[in-house]
C-alpha cells in the first residue's frame, strides 16, 4: 500500500533524511522507531506532502506521490494523527469530527460519529465541549477520531502516546488493537517497544536520517540488543 525508497529531505540547506526505506502492506501495523531527532517526523511530513523530498520515491496505492500537495495525498486515502494532536481548539468535539469527514473512496462501512463515539465514549460525553477544554489524552482521542472520519486506507500516528498518562496510553493501545482487528493499515511512531512488539507486524528503525534496521517482531526479539542501541534514550 505504501512504499518509500531512497527518501531524502531537507529543511532549507540542512539535509535531514538521507536514505529512508519502508513499506506498509494492506492490513498491516508497521512501526517507525528511533531516538528523538533522527528524522521520524520529517519522514511522515514528507509522505504527507508537508515537505517536498529532494530525492527518492513515495508510492501510495500504486501512485507516485512524492511532491504532491498535502490535500491531494489526504484525498488519496492517508489519514494523519500529527505530533502535538493539532485539533481545532475553537471548535467543539463534534465539530472537529465532522469538519473533515468524508468517504471519498466509497467504503462500504464508513466511520461515522456513532462509530467514533463507540470507540471513544469519553468523546461522546464531551461532544459539545470546545477542543481547548479537553485533556491531552482526550485531545489525542479526538485527533484519532478526526483522522478516522476521513475513512483512510492508511492511518499514520506520529507519537501515538507521547506525554499521556498510563491509563490513557492503555486506551490508545486498545484502540489501535481494535483497528488492527478491522484490517486497518497503520504506520505508528512511538517509543513503547513492549506494546509495539505485540501489536505490529513489521518494524523499521532509523538513525540520522537513514533506515538502519527492519524486520518482523520475531526478528526484533532476536536482534533486541542492536535495536535497543538505536532506540534507547
Amino acid at each position: 500500500m505504501l512504499r518509500v525508497e531512497g527518501l531524502q529531505t531537507s529543511y532549507g540547506c540542512s539535509q535531514i533524511l538521507f536514505d529512508i526505506r519502508l513499506a506498509v502492506g494492506e492490513g498491516e501495523v508497521v512501526t517507525l522507531l528511533g531516538r528523538n531527532g533522527m528524522g521520524k517526523t520529517t519522514t511522515i511530513r514528507s509522505i504527507m506532502g508537508l515537505l517536498t523530498p529532494r530525492a527518492g520515491d513515495i508510492e501510495f496505492n500504486k501512485k507516485s506521490v512524492a511532491g504532491w500537495k498535502p490535500e491531494a495525498v489526504a484525498r488519496l486515502g492517508i489519514g494523519l494523527v500529527p505530533e502535538g494532536r493539532q485539533i481545532f481548539s475553537r471548535l467543539t468535539v463534534e465539530e472537529n469530527l465532522v469538519a473533515t469527514a468524508a468517504n471519498r473512496l466509497r467504503r462500504a462501512t464508513p466511520w461515522t460519529l456513532v462509530e467514533v463515539f463507540t470507540l471513544f465514549p469519553r468523546l461522546k460525553e464531551r461532544r459539545k465541549q470546545m477542543g481547548c477544554t479537553l485533556s491531552g489524552g482526550e485531545q489525542q482521542m479526538l485527533a484519532i477520531g478526526r483522522a478516522l472520519m476521513t475513512n483512510p486506507l492508511l492511518l499514520i500516528l506520529d507519537e501515538a502516546t507521547e506525554g499521556l498518562a498510563p491509563v490513557i496510553r492503555g486506551e490508545i493501545w486498545t484502540c489501535i488493537s481494535l483497528l488492527k482487528s478491522r484490517a486497518q493499515s497503520i504506520l505508528v511512531i512511538d517509543k513503547n517497544l513492549h506494546v509495539l512488539k505485540r501489536l505490529a507486524d513489521h518494524h523499521y528503525v532509523i538513525e540520522k536520517g537513514r533506515t538502519v534496521w527492519s524486520g518482523t517482531t520475531l526478528d526484533l526479539e532476536r536482534d533486541a540488543n542492536r535495536v535497543q542501541r538505536y532506540v534507547a534514550l
